[in-house]
């Protein structure tokens, strides 16, 4: 699922080529009423993106899983079928095309889409007091969870989730309730510091996500994996940095070494 440094980039993107410019023609028939309206700005927040048009029309997507938005020039070859665009807005020297959005829909009220979600994680006001006031009144959920939820905060992924929790050395299935704000607000920063450092520098390197069985890049203990939650999403980890309750590991001493997440 794309994150929310990858929509970022990609409202960037659109903004930077799109803005100002009239719609030509739109598909399919659902989003026709674009035809005709400049685009006046075009927003992240969190996994969502909006794209205001005059006359108070804004396009919402929300790509999930497998959603992707491409520039193409006019009669350039698209990247994916036909069949899996879900969106094609064509501009006189431009077409935006939306592979597999599973959620593309016109609203008059932009706010409307998004009104569940907490403080966007990449935002410049972003308003930590309000995700820890989150966080404490989300019940039942353990550290991987609570940072899953959009709820909370905006924008985080699974990715930044596994990498958060291993910086600060928390087990992913302790409950919130057993840290203290400081701790907590720790966490969120960490997250925002990763992926804002993304928006800049995209090769980052992981310590943990999609390695397992790897050693950890701190102590060498092979990474673990395990779903957690509902959704079962994956969180990779290691025993020893976040002494993780019930997860056995080698009898030996650490290696005596710092690490910190680089960049290429």
């Amino acid at each position: 699922m794309p994150e929310g440094d990858t929509i970022w980039r990609t409202a960037a993107a659109l903004r930077g080529r799109l803005v100002g410019k009239v719609v030509v023609d739109a598909r399919p028939s659902s989003i026709g009423r674009l035809k005709g309206k400049q685009l006046e700005g075009v927003e992240p927040n969190g996994k969502h993106l909006l794209m205001q048009f005059e006359g108070g029309i804004a396009l919402h997507s929300h790509m999930r899983m497998t959603g992707a938005w491409h520039l193409y020039h006019p009669g350039e070859r698209w990247r994916q079928p036909e069949r899996r665009a879900t969106a094609v807005l064509t501009f006189s020297d431009v077409v935006a095309v939306c592979f597999a959005a599973p959620i593309m829909e016109l609203t008059r009220d932009a706010r409307q889409p998004v009104a569940h979600l907490g403080p966007d994680i990449l935002a410049d006001n972003f308003d930590l007091a309000e995700v820890i006031t989150r966080a404490r009144h989300s019940e039942g959920k353990t550290l991987g969870e609570l940072l899953l939820d959009q709820r909370v905060s905006a924008g985080i992924g699974n990715i930044y989730k596994c990498e958060s929790l291993w910086l600060q050395r928390l087990d992913p299935w302790m409950r919130p309730v057993e840290l203290g704000d400081q701790t907590l607000r720790g966490l969120y920063l960490t997250a925002r510091d990763l992926m804002r450092g993304n928006l800049v520098k995209r090769a980052q390197r992981h310590a943990v996500h999609a390695r397992g069985g790897r050693p950890c890049p701190r102590c060498g203990t092979p990474i673990r994996v395990r779903a957690q939650g509902e959704q079962g999403r994956l969180t990779y980890f290691c025993a020893r940095c976040q002494n993780v309750s019930g997860i056995p590991v080698p009898r030996r001493a650490p290696r005596q070494e710092t690490h910190r997440l680089a960049t290429d």
